[in-house]
């Protein structure tokens, strides 16, 4: 059967940060657009309809209390939620809290009897900028998989993907997924549903060969255009998506893939 009203709930990585396309809602594509593409194509989805209420820099509680009720009174049959990510890269979390607040919002959202997906936050390894948390994400990521068992949702589990390097597939923030990396999880979620969807991929980017001295004018640019404003920004309580309006707030036709 296909679905006919889906509603995508989350931050940045729903939104679709890092998948630019300047003639569409905040100059951007990102996974849940390339899904609910494939779904307008699909015979017998004539009415499909597609909302995004995901913006930038929320936290689990806010995507709870902004998002679900507006996303429940558009009566969906499809529901994706992805949260907590920025959570736990903020300096103190408390993950038991965090897991009791989404195992409710996740039980509401499936009793309306809409299909759900979540998704487990990515396996960052052991170096980098994320190093330090992946302690407390492989944490959360266990309490998602229980609260996708105990109310029966489909889960993209990002923690076990380990097809190529991170560099591969996010943008130059190190933050967002590129173009690439959203085409990826885009097919990920459709093969979890079981719809069938093109194989054809974007190429695979391409990393340069660096010196040593290349490298370190790299990183000097990023931690000055992205590493010491996203700081900034937690530092003074402000977030990245404070002035963001949310891209798709009702149902509305999209072009199919």
């Amino acid at each position: 059967m296909p679905f006919h009203r889906y509603v995508a709930l989350g931050d940045s990585f729903t939104e679709g940060v890092g998948d630019r396309d300047p003639a569409r809602p905040n100059g951007l594509r990102g996974w849940a657009d390339r899904v609910a593409e494939v779904l307008a194509a699909q015979p017998g989805a004539e009415d499909f309809g597609y909302a995004n209420l995901a913006i930038r820099g929320r936290k689990l509680k806010p995507i709870i209390a902004e998002q679900v009720e507006p996303a429940l009174a558009l009566s969906p049959d499809l529901i994706s939620i992805h949260a907590g990510a920025n959570d736990v890269l903020r300096p103190k979390v408390d993950l038991d809290d965090l897991a009791a607040a989404y195992d409710e919002a996740v039980g509401r959202l499936t009793a309306s009897g809409a299909t759900v997906v979540l998704f487990t936050i990515f396996d960052p390894g052991g170096s980098g900028i994320y190093a330090a948390m992946r302690g407390r994400m492989a944490i959360f990521n266990e309490w998602v998989r229980e609260i996708s068992d105990r109310h029966g949702t489909t889960l993209v589990d990002m923690w076990r993907m380990r097809d190529g390097d991170h560099a591969e597939v996010f943008d130059t923030d190190r933050m967002h997924l590129n173009a690439f990396g959203h085409q990826y999880i885009a097919f990920a979620v459709l093969e979890a549903l079981g719809v069938e969807h093109s194989t054809e991929r974007l190429p695979r980017p391409t990393l340069p060969e660096l010196t040593a001295r290349e490298r370190f004018a790299a990183n000097a640019t990023w931690t000055r255009e992205f590493l010491g404003p996203w700081v900034h920004r937690r530092l003074t309580g402000r977030s990245s998506g404070d002035t963001i309006e949310v891209k798709r707030p009702t149902l509305a036709p999209i072009d199919p893939a």
